[in-house]
């Protein structure tokens, strides 16, 4: 008898935990979907997750930044928010800034919100409430 082997379904990714002056997080949400997370995405073909992480602020919220504007948090898993069955395995960066920002691509809408919140109104992804905001105020 042959064992059935089953693969995860997992998207590689890069985000940042992107903060204001104040200690604010921006959190976005994709069209068509409920639960707000870091901004990112998936990393192309011969793309570094820093290169990754430029190119996603570019396009969905049309920031210019360099990449040694980031400093690095670290590498997480977690189950994906909006794709059942799926995880994600996602290297986030961080980057303070008070540049204004325009939702662009797929992004539907941009929210400010405290990391510090015990709760929020709007569902938040699991990378983001399992991972980044607990390490981000363990930190501070």
């Amino acid at each position: 008898m042959t064992e059935t082997v089953v693969h995860p379904r997992v998207f590689t990714l890069a985000a940042a935990l992107v903060l204001d002056s104040a200690g604010r997080a921006l959190l976005v949400r994709k069209r068509g979907t409920d639960a707000f997370m870091q901004p990112g995405g998936k990393i192309e073909p011969g793309e570094s997750a820093l290169q990754c992480i430029v190119r996603e602020l570019a396009e969905e919220l049309t920031l210019t930044l360099d990449p040694a504007d980031f400093g690095y948090l670290g590498r997480f898993e977690a189950p994906a928010a909006n794709e059942p069955g799926w995880s994600v395995d996602c290297e986030v960066f961080t980057l303070v800034t008070d540049a204004s920002v325009t939702v662009a691509a797929e992004i539907a809408e941009a929210r400010w919100f405290d990391p510090a919140a015990q709760s929020f109104d709007v569902p938040i992804a699991p990378l983001t409430s399992e991972h980044v905001f607990p390490l981000h105020l363990a930190a501070r």
